[in-house]
């Protein structure tokens, strides 16, 4: 989590000395010498270019600093610089929640932006390299490959670097093994690394370490909150003020904000106020107590209802609120929990990004504060309660994100139509782009959901609305990272309940998403595993589909014995249920091994099988298509003359059914046959055909045998 957004540093102005009528007021301003040595660092030959050698990677910087002390501000203002980009105002104020991209002007060192990504929850917790690296392509709009791990993905991020000059903020790092993986291969990209000490392991970095704001500073950060006219009033007060805050931004932010909430205040009453509070824990450092008792100052300040809204946010996930959330943490009504969230801006305790859907987020030097007050505050139980509320709020808005897609009159529709008015969206668009701004947080509070364990019921139904959701707006090829993710979400789940049933369908899913992605091993074994999953639920459909997909697998691995052997197994389960559609496909499918491994008696049968079987379902389309790969195989074991026969036949079924593509592609399968068979004039005649039926694009649809290929 990034830091204070604001950032502030050298002399103040003299006394009445105010910005321009009219001018916004800065977002960043002072830290000159800092800026100038971390440019002066960019420049400094490293230990590659002392020795000779060209630098393999991109150079590193690293502003150090506690929570608070403005260390990611620095570290974009820089960032935007340097690319002639405005980053801040790009990210908003909601820079220390979601990675955020600018692209480049031109006008910089590194023309192609800035990409910035978090490295720490704000639970604390370290973000897992391949989350954070797939965070970074999809910024670069490059796809994910579902399931990825992490040397996959760290690889896919120094190939995308490799041609760019751009400049990565990696915020809030824990260590040199968080920072390592994702520095890329290119000595024209450039790191900005925020961390609160030294990363140890990375060759060739010199911090730039932060302490307080200069006293100057620090009154006209304090200023920019409440006007220069009370700092007027009494200067050394407002420089008292800035000394009890430790010269910390964020502690002076809180100030400012809770001195413009009571404009009848004086600065020194809150000064005196804020030196009267006791250090809230002996054992916290000395540089961290500054803003833990600003913090307490403007938290008790709140009114009852408004402090406890505040330190129920930390049970928001990635630490990102909207209305709804707060509405249900709270138990108040959503226009009552936007006006405190709002209220909690000015107070500079949340920032927002002003969307059209917008988030709140809780600065990260002030989340694990809210959770060490929650915990003291409130009971275990009502906590519960809360994350309860929150969590069937949540699905609830994902039901209606997806019932929104559904066409006029569908049950969907109907049940959408029960719904609150608060909690259902006006166009699928309006719900499209609420689930891509709120798309971090709804991913974060499924895994936080599925790892308390203490609410599974609604952490299953928050996982499968999610997944629903969506596959509904951005379909499962795109969405498949991300559904890879909630697959192995429910996995845990299952696992932990024992529930078979869900288990196989889980391993289900996760093993098509290694099989789409060519982890072919990898999918077998989730198969076999679904298998059994199966089997102990007494799942016909999950055993039949696993000893089909496992099939599958083994055919795309080229062992069509053992393909055979499970795609006659399916069939059988199939055959005692007398599901002729499933019966259907899978002879098709041991026709299609048998050809593959040579057996073409055995292949002829299956497909003959196959084409009885749409022919009893009344598909003449899929029958043709099933004689046309007899026909295959009977030119492949050297009997034209049928081959010509079943083909013959399978032209005129394609022609009852319409199906002009087929046809033609069944038209020029003919013409090649008619070739071998010394008959160029009727092949002539049948090509013919398949041009009048398709024109130009007949080529396109054609067909040829493998022997003709050969």
């Amino acid at each position: 989590m990034t830091d204070q957004a604001v950032d502030t540093s050298g002399p103040a102005k003299a006394p009445g000395a105010e910005e321009p009528s009219g001018a916004a007021p800065p977002r960043f301003f002072g830290r000159e010498r800092e800026l100038k040595d971390l440019r002066a660092d960019i420049e400094r030959a490293g230990l590659d270019t002392l020795a000779g050698r060209k630098a393999p990677r991109a150079r590193v910087l690293l502003v150090a600093g506690r929570p608070g002390s403005g260390r990611s501000a620095l570290a974009e203002e820089l960032a935007g610089a340097l690319s002639g980009t405005d980053a801040a105002g790009a990210a908003g104020t909601v820079t220390g929640a979601l990675p955020w991209a600018v692209a480049g002007t031109g006008s910089g060192d590194y023309p192609d932006g800035v990409l910035r990504v978090g490295l720490t929850d704000p639970d604390g917790e370290r973000v897992p390299t391949e989350r954070t690296a797939g965070e970074i392509l999809g910024l670069l709009g490059i796809a994910v490959p579902p399931g990825a791990d992490q040397d996959q993905l760290s690889e896919m991020v120094r190939e995308a670097l490799a041609g760019r000059r751009l400049v990565l903020v990696l915020d809030d790092a824990a260590d040199a093994e968080q920072v390592d993986p994702l520095l890329p291969d290119n000595p024209d990209c450039l790191v900005l690394a925020t961390a609160t000490g030294p990363l140890t392991g990375i060759p060739d970095v010199r911090p730039c370490t932060l302490g307080g704001l200069e006293k100057g500073a620090a009154v006209r950060l304090l200023a920019r909150a409440i006007g220069q006219v009370r700092i007027t009033v009494d200067p050394r007060t407002a420089e008292r003020l800035a000394e009890e805050c430790g010269g910390q931004p964020a502690a002076l932010v809180l100030m400012g904000g809770l001195l413009a909430a009571h404009p009848m205040a004086s600065v020194a009453d809150v000064a005196g106020q804020l030196r009267a509070l006791p250090d809230p824990d002996e054992q916290q450092p000395v540089g961290a107590r500054p803003l833990a008792r600003a913090f307490r100052l403007v938290h008790d300040s709140l009114p009852q209802t408004a402090a406890r809204i505040l330190r129920l946010l930390a049970l928001a996930p990635a630490g990102l609120a909207d209305a709804h959330t707060a509405s249900a943490l709270a138990g108040c009504s959503v226009s009552a929990a936007r006006a405190t969230l709002d209220d909690f801006v000015k107070l500079g305790l949340l920032r927002t990004d002003g969307a059209a859907h917008p988030q709140y987020a809780v600065p990260g030097c002030l989340a694990p504060m809210l959770r060490a007050l929650l915990e003291d505050r409130d009971r275990p139980a009502e906590i519960q309660l809360a994350r309860a509320r929150m969590l069937e709020r949540t699905v609830r808005r994902l039901q209606a994100c997806r019932a929104i897609t559904e066409p006029e009159g569908s049950a969907a529709r109907g049940k959408l139509a029960g719904l609150p008015r608060s909690l259902r969206f006006p166009s699928a668009e309006e719900a499209g782009a609420w689930l891509r701004v709120r798309q971090p947080a709804l991913l974060a509070s499924a895994r936080l959901a599925v790892a308390d364990g203490e609410l599974d019921t609604l952490a299953r139904r928050l996982v499968a609305a999610l997944v629903r959701a969506l596959a509904a707006h951005r379909g499962t090829e795109e969405a498949a990272p991300e559904l890879y993710g909630l697959h192995g979400l429910v996995l845990d789940v299952a696992r932990r309940r024992e529930l078979p049933r869900e288990q196989a369908a889980a391993l289900l899913n996760l093993a098509d998403l290694d099989a789409r992605t060519g982890r072919t091993r990898e999918a077998l074994a989730r198969y076999r595993a679904a298998l059994d999953a199966g089997k102990a639920a007494k799942d016909l459909y999950a055993t039949g589909r696993a000893m089909e997909s496992v099939g599958g697998a083994y055919e795309e691995l080229g062992d069509y014995h053992r393909a055979a052997d499970w795609y006659g197994r399916a069939l059988s389960q199939r055959l005692t249920q007398g599901e002729r559609a499933d019966e259907a496909r899978l002879y098709g499918r041991l026709g299609a091994v048998h050809t593959y491994a040579g057996r073409y008696g055995e292949a002829l049968r299956n497909w003959r099988a196959a084409a009885a079987g749409h022919r009893r379902l009344g598909d003449p389309a899929a029958q043709a298509r099933s004689l046309s790969e007899a026909a295959r195989v009977q030119e492949y074991a050297g009997r034209p003359h049928d081959s010509l026969r079943t083909c013959r036949e399978a032209v005129e079924l394609a022609r009852r059914a319409g199906d002009v593509r087929l046809q033609a592609a069944l038209q020029l399968r003919l013409a090649d046959t008619l070739d071998r068979l010394g008959d160029p004039a009727a092949a002539r005649l049948h090509r013919g055909a398949a041009e009048r039926l398709l024109g130009e694009e007949a080529s396109a649809y054609e067909i040829r045998s493998a022997s003709t290929e050969n």
